[in-house]
């Protein structure tokens, strides 16, 4: 039966991965298939939790980024600036590919087990009390690596803090932070259920972290309900607004598969520049930093453009058009995990690359739209191989495999693992053929694990 708990020795256990079980045993909304509903959410708990281990949201200057589309990019990069400036910079991100450190970083550089093993063990003791004395119900496990974070960055005196919101933002648990400056990525349906169903339902969610006279930068946005929202939203409570593509332009210059060059020309003046990551999509998520990074020193912090330029040149993030080459043939790993995502990994496909056919390694999670993907990627004529990852939420192969089917493309081969699912694409792909990995971040991270022999971390309690 998949998905059965094995037996867990704890007697030969490390001192990590007994603490990081006991952290993943609170309530997981990432990892379950069940989920509150957005009225279970709120902000109380995590402010006692915060409070109890001495204010630690308070003192490092955050910048607090949120939206559906590209808010990892982005505060990668922004991090990678600062950290270029010199400064020691605090990231928080989720989901991870590899390894729960990879969440809590220092310029970029995960913690180590001992850390997180350090910091579990200063944070539980508040954990239990808010839990049992707080009123507001158990901690989370995502409220917990908030504060874990918080504290290692407040502990470490970083200079900055890039935070980035898990799951919305209005009630998300980062959101306890008055930021020096707020960062809005672009909104598409997502997480529809627990968000809500049309755009300004999403984005009136996302715009919960705008606070009052903080600037908020906005990056471009497709859909004029989430620009409007925003604008009303920051006009309410008097937050200088900074529309991205209203004041900054960008012209590609060169790219190939290993990056792009771009001129970018924002309020500070002209950067010629060169990143690793490719796609459009990138492009605006570099803009949207660079903004954020000169309102940062319109308030007082200073960036010099040289920094500007080596945080981009430096700056990684796999998982995201991620190019690699396995016995001959081209894979591209891809996290996207909604239609308009997968639209703009179909757009950076046909740009970047030169290739007979292509041969897709799909799985989506419960609660994405599977049909929907799939509906965006038939512009690829792929032949599809529907797997099923590691994830607790990763649905069975049917839905999928049907759906491509009812797409009028061919019947899809299937499997119950990513890694016979990517075995069976590449006796599928002839020598010119593209393999795309694409459909959830953790279809990504197991392709990648499989092609760079990384030993991926293992949840045997979940």
């Amino acid at each position: 039966m998949r998905h059965q708990k094995p037996a867990v020795d704890h007697s030969t256990m490390s001192d990590y991965e007994r603490v990081l079980e006991r952290a993943m045993g609170l309530a997981d909304f990432e990892r379950s298939h069940q989920s509150p509903g957005h009225s279970g959410f709120h902000l109380e708990r995590m402010r006692l939790l915060a409070e109890k281990l001495g204010d630690i949201h308070i003192g490092v200057p955050t910048v607090h980024v949120a939206g559906t589309k590209g808010k990892g990019s982005t505060a990668a990069m922004i991090s990678a600036v600062l950290s270029s400036e010199g400064h020691k910079v605090g990231l928080f991100t989720s989901p991870h590919l590899h390894s729960i450190l990879e969440r809590v970083r220092v310029n970029l550089k995960p913690i180590s087990k001992e850390t997180f093993a350090t910091l579990v063990e200063q944070v539980w003791p508040a954990v239990e009390w808010v839990g049992s004395e707080g009123g507001y119900g158990g901690v989370t496990f995502f409220e917990l690596m908030t504060a874990l974070a918080f504290l290692h960055f407040k502990q470490v005196r970083a200079d900055f803090q890039v935070i980035e919101v898990g799951l919305g933002g209005r009630l998300d648990s980062t959101n306890v932070v008055v930021p020096a400056v707020s960062v809005l990525t672009s909104i598409s349906l997502d997480h529809v259920a627990t968000l809500g169903n049309t755009i300004e339902k999403i984005a009136r969610e996302k715009a919960g972290i705008i606070k009052a006279g903080v600037p908020v930068v906005v990056a471009p946005q497709a859909e004029p309900d989430a620009a409007r929202v925003f604008r009303e939203v920051a006009d309410d409570r008097r937050a200088p607004l900074f529309e991205v593509q209203d004041r900054m332009s960008w012209t590609k210059r060169d790219s190939d598969t290993t990056g792009q060059a771009f001129t970018l020309t924002g309020m500070d003046g002209s950067h010629e520049l060169w990143m690793p990551l490719i796609g459009d999509h990138q492009l605006e998520n570099a803009a949207t930093a660079v903004m954020a990074v000169e309102t940062l020193n319109d308030r007082g912090y200073r960036v010099s453009p040289e920094s500007i330029a080596a945080g981009l040149r430096d700056v990684r993030w796999p998982g995201r058009l991620q190019v690699l080459q396995y016995r001959g043939r081209t894979v591209v790993v891809d996290g996207a995990h909604n239609p308009y995502s997968v639209k703009r990994v179909v757009q950076a496909v046909r740009e970047y690359f030169s290739f007979d056919g292509v041969v897709l390694v799909f799985a989506a999670l419960s609660g994405h739209s599977a049909r929907g993907m799939l509906a965006e990627l038939r512009a690829l004529a792929p032949r599809v191989v529907i797997v099923r990852s590691r994830h607790p939420r990763s649905g069975p192969t049917g839905p999928a495999a049907r759906a491509v089917s009812e797409l009028g493309l061919d019947p899809p081969s299937q499997s119950d693992t990513v890694s016979g699912g990517f075995g069976r694409a590449m006796e599928i792909a002839g020598t010119r053929d593209l393999v795309l990995c694409t459909g959830s971040l953790s279809v990504a991270a197991e392709v990648i694990e499989e092609l760079q022999g990384i030993q991926p971390e293992l949840y045997p309690a979940l």
